[in-house]
């Protein structure tokens, strides 16, 4: 007899991604018993092909990456939550993972758990053993929930003490440079208008010589420079995002003060 699955919803946030979801869909089913999809106004097929997998799908206006979560969390049929993204697909041995956490009825003891990240790149094999990011993704709500916050959408919890599941979730967050670049620039305009603005001779610091290390970061002590030209160019990428958040930061003591030596209207 099949042992049931276990008593857990993963959520996915959408807007068209008729391209991934499927995928996401079925890997999660093969870990828990229920999957959310909360939508904010895809134009493709991403409900159909959502439904079809086996989701169900939830239309939620936009309100911001993590009061979207929220929605979401409230939407679950089950206390312990599995947070997606549209981009991220659980490896059969992460499924079988989440299943044996809660086998015969047992409950978690830690609240959160983390989930150890690998790029699924568009040219090749995952780029398993580099880069490797843990995210707290598995958790449960009466104890824990994600900030109702514009920008911000992470679990305010130690990685340093969350459990980690076997297996890998694969992060398919890009498919091409251009691609990354984009999501880059969309990703670091949300958060730098929304968190904390650090002082204006600092990120002018930045600016100038954070950059490389910001790179050197990424691209020696995650390893990738044993990925090559295709890594070396990843690394960069990510690099000009972090710089990116930076200059953005500095427009906004720009535009404050451009705004004060405007004369009020008489």
């Amino acid at each position: 007899m099949k042992e049931p699955l276990p008593p857990v919803s993963a959520y996915i946030r959408t807007k068209n991604e008729a391209r991934r979801i499927g995928n996401v869909v079925r890997a999660a089913k093969k870990g828990v018993s229920e999957v959310v999809v909360v939508d904010s106004g895809s134009t493709d097929d991403t409900v159909a092909i959502a439904e079809a997998a086996g989701a169900k799908v939830h239309h939620v206006p936009w309100r911001g990456n993590g009061g979207q979560k929220r929605a979401a969390e409230d939407l679950c049929a089950h206390d312990w939550l599995l947070d997606l993204d549209a981009d991220e697909v659980i490896t059969e041995e992460m499924a079988a993972s989440i299943r044996e956490l809660f086998k015969d009825g047992a409950e978690p003891e830690a609240p959160v758990y983390g989930l150890r990240q690998v790029h699924a790149v568009p040219f090749g094999e995952p780029w398993w053993g580099t880069d490797i990011i843990v995210k707290n993704k598995l958790y449960d709500r009466r104890r824990i929930r994600i900030p109702d916050h514009a920008a911000w959408d992470q679990l305010e919890h130690s990685k340093k003490t969350s459990p980690r599941l076997g297996g890998h979730m694969l992060h398919y967050m890009f498919s091409d440079i251009g691609d990354l670049v984009k999501k880059q620039e969309r990703n670091m305009t949300r958060r730098a208008a929304n968190v904390p603005l650090k002082p204006k001779g600092q990120l002018a610091l930045r600016i100038l010589f954070a950059f490389p290390v910001y790179f050197l970061k990424r691209y020696l002590l995650k390893g990738l420079f044993r990925r090559g030209v295709y890594g070396f160019a990843f690394s960069m990428t990510i690099a000009y995002g972090r710089w990116l958040k930076d200059v953005k930061l500095y427009e906004r003591h720009l535009a404050a003060e451009a705004e004060a030596k405007e004369p009020l209207n008489a």
